[in-house]
């Protein structure tokens, strides 16, 4: 199958991108860092650099590699955790907007399914839960797959020692549930730890 991944050279999109190609699929990765295309191309995967709200250049190649299944790991989140709530408008538009773009896009290229992150816990009532609503409701609408991740945690994460409160989930067995839920129809799948009973 042919698998285009928007945000994927993110913690989790580079996690995702080995179990994909060991499952045989043909990999197209989305990033808009232009260094970033010989990690792709090493990886075995065919880089496309574009920024997700030139919505033109996004569609044009999207429909040029053709993919089956879209799969969306965008985010705008910063390195350093402390930074994460003054940036979260950043975050909340690549939610949206970039969603909204990265559907126009998947449909133009006549891809049969959307699958998009998201998140396991509540936010707090404001701009980043509506975010979240959203790009829900929008991944839903188009008949995809929202895919309701635990806070990640290991290598690359912001607990890449300690692992945080549940909901929560291991960056590599969220790759591995995420390609899981290729055979999963429409809807929400939640990807997080079983909870020990307290």
């Amino acid at each position: 199958m042919r698998i285009f991944v928007a945000g994927a050279t993110g913690v989790l999109g580079r996690a995702i991108l080995p179990h994909l190609i060991q499952h045989g699929h043909r990999v197209g990765g989305l990033t808009r860092t232009p260094s970033k295309a010989n990690y792709l191309r090493g990886a075995g995967v065919v880089p496309f650099v574009c920024d997700v709200f030139d919505q033109d250049k996004l569609t044009g190649i999207v429909c040029s590699f053709r993919p089956g299944v879209v799969i969306h790991q965008l985010t705008d989140l910063p390195d350093d955790a402390s930074e994460v709530n003054s940036k979260s408008a950043d975050n909340a538009r690549i939610r949206v907007t970039g969603t909204k773009n990265l559907l126009h896009a998947a449909h133009a290229a006549g891809a049969s399914k959307v699958m998009a992150q998201s998140v396991a816990w509540e936010l707090p009532w404001g701009p980043a839960a509506d975010a979240v609503a959203q790009l829900e409701a929008l991944v839903l609408e188009a008949h995809g797959v929202v895919l309701r991740y635990g806070r990640l945690y290991g290598p690359g994460t912001y607990y890449p020692i300690h692992a945080p409160a549940h909901p929560r989930v291991h960056v590599e067995a969220a790759a591995i549930a995420s390609v899981r839920a290729l055979r999963s129809p429409s809807g929400i799948v939640l990807v997080k730890d079983a909870e020990e009973p307290g």
